[in-house]
């Protein structure tokens, strides 16, 4: 037998015990995607009209090889998270709800997969 309350037993956990945790890490992620998304329009918006070797040459450069990991992975990362709440929230069923999240997470691990593929071609050639 406890001797807590009911309240100091929920107190910080949210109803699923990780409620707070998916709030920050929704919001962490969504500030980390300002000055990501910034930085991609600028590097977008310098390349239109470039040549296909100038883009290449700039896509292949390391730190912006970074950059595109850092933006992919913080914006997949969000979408992710996102997407898990509006599933929750909205789909009812309980079948229904663990498919969409299955396939919430499999969208995500192969998008960052082909994404990932994408970069080591362009930074490492071929």
């Amino acid at each position: 037998m406890s001797m807590r309350t009911p309240l100091g037993k929920v107190r910080g956990l949210g109803s699923a015990r990780d409620g707070t945790q998916h709030f920050w890490r929704q919001r962490i992620t969504a500030v980390a995607n300002i000055p990501l998304v910034l930085i991609g329009l600028c590097l977008t918006v310098s390349l239109v009209g470039a040549p296909y070797e100038e883009v290449r040459a700039t896509l292949a450069s390391p730190l912006t090889a970074i950059f595109i990991a850092l933006f992919s992975l913080s914006t997949l990362y969000h979408m992710h998270l996102g997407m898990q709440v509006v599933i929750e929230d909205y789909v009812h069923g309980e079948l229904n709800k663990i498919a969409l999240i299955m396939l919430n997470t499999f969208f995500v691990v192969f998008s960052g997969a082909l994404i990932a593929y994408a970069i080591f071609r362009l930074a490492f050639g071929g």
